[in-house]
């Protein structure tokens, strides 16, 4: 499959101010896949070290920090001669000691080589005892597949022209075809093996199983790596999403999780979850200036799972119901949109945020900073083409132009254009 993180990948290595690389990414995220398919197209070779699978190898670190001795040790491990035309792959490096902390060296003694490090979020950002190299690495973040990519593992590499031309009158044509895809991409979702036991098999039942799977593997991971005494706080967290996103006011509500609850009982679990790439917790901002950054509210938040089949198969959504439609799924259909649509623009925005009014009910699903521009962005499941949030929105912000994402067709009205939501990942250059 084609991920878009190869082309920022290959950006990387032809810079002559490259630094080692750091890629970032949940668990199952495809970090591994991706670094490996970047070795096999753009390299002659490469030399790959999991350090959590090969255990003789974590103290690689710890005995020397220099690059061209820890090099050498590959070396001879691997049984291959490394150069300055090598990709040299570091996988898991939270698990190593002192990994982290090696990359500075690269950075500042041999800055000819070619180091990649990859690591889950949940080890890096919690790994302890290393000193960060800031400002000696660089970052890439890995999230799972967008509905473009999707879309191209399906072998519909047209459509996504079509889109990307921005030629919707052509796009209208086959909106069908995509509004099947689309909501093929809500059950299945992004996460790689989902998606490849999609395209190889069609069978539902298995990817939903794979989905599970990885669910039960994160829950695993609440109890190997969270203090012990957060872990009933995490899990409550994460079972509450989708009762979060079933709400008509999606702002988190902390009386969900239990009668009573406070932010200070909680603060910690939400935040555990973000660092490690299984939520997203998308604030409200109190203004449309830039930077959105400096109106963060940040008592007042959203939170949206990392993949929009995991929630699916957490809320146990049958692919009949979404795919075909029901009253019961019709429920949950505003949350499940704006899940998609955070998927799409998380790892193409500069800032993401929503909007609402002090004392009123108006809102605005997402407010985006891209590329110096501010777009305020409202969505909705279906056909409905009244924005009476944000045709108010833009009237106070003159400056400002929205965009309103739906299963409607392309049309713009004054100082508001419709896009249909299949086309979502066009809107922001990645």
């Amino acid at each position: 499959m084609k991920r878009e993180c190869l082309d920022k990948l290959l950006e990387w290595k032809e810079r002559s101010n490259r630094k080692p690389l750091i890629l970032r990414g949940a668990r199952q995220v495809g970090k591994t896949w991706l670094l490996k398919e970047f070795a096999r197209t753009a390299y002659n070779k490469f030399a790959y070290v999991n350090f959590e699978q090969d255990r003789a190898m974590r103290g690689i670190f710890e005995s020397t920090l220099d690059p061209l001795k820890i090099l050498e040790i590959i070396s001879l491990r691997l049984k291959m001669a490394i150069d300055t035309d090598t990709l040299i792959i570091l996988d898991e490096i939270q698990a190593a000691p002192g990994g982290i902390t090696a990359l500075k060296y690269f950075c500042e003694s041999t800055p000819q080589y070619h180091v990649v490090a990859a690591g889950s979020l949940l080890g890096i950002a919690m790994h302890r005892g290393d000193s960060f190299p800031v400002g000696k690495v660089e970052y890439i973040d890995l999230y799972p597949l967008s509905f473009r990519e999707f879309l191209m593992a399906c072998g519909d590499e047209r459509l996504v022209q079509l889109i990307e031309a921005k030629r919707f009158d052509t796009v209208t044509l086959v909106k069908d075809q995509l509004i099947e895809r689309l909501r093929t991409y809500y059950f299945v979702g992004g996460m790689p093996e989902a998606v490849a036991c999609y395209c190889d098999s069609g069978d539902f039942d298995r990817v939903q199983a794979i989905q599970h799977f990885i669910l039960d593997s994160y829950e695993n991971d609440f109890y190997k790596h969270a203090p012990a005494i957060e872990v009933p706080r995490i899990r409550m967290v994460w079972q509450s999403v989708i009762a979060q996103l079933a709400k008509e006011n999606r702002k988190f509500i902390y009386g969900l999780l239990r009668k009573g609850a406070r932010a200070k009982d909680f603060e910690l679990a939400i935040q555990w979850l973000a660092d490690a790439g299984l939520i997203y917790a998308i604030h409200r901002c109190k203004k449309a200036a830039l930077p959105l950054k400096a109106f963060e509210d940040f008592s007042a938040f959203k939170i949206f799972m990392l993949d929009i089949g995991l929630m699916c198969a957490a809320g146990g959504i049958t692919a009949e119901s979404l795919i075909h439609g029901n009253e019961l799924f019709n429920i949950f259909r505003g949350g499940l949109t704006e899940q998609y649509v955070c998927q799409q623009i998380i790892g193409r925005a500069d800032a993401i945020y929503y909007w609402s009014a002090e004392n009123s009910s108006g809102e605005i699903d997402f407010l985006v900073q891209s590329n110096g521009h501010i777009h305020p962005i409202e969505v909705k499941a279906e056909e409905n083409l009244r924005a009476k949030s944000l045709a108010a929105f833009i009237a106070a912000n003159p400056t400002l132009h929205g965009w309103r994402l739906s299963m409607s067709d392309y049309r713009q009205q004054d100082r508001l254009t419709n896009y249909p939501l299949y086309t979502t990942f066009a809107l922001l250059p990645s």
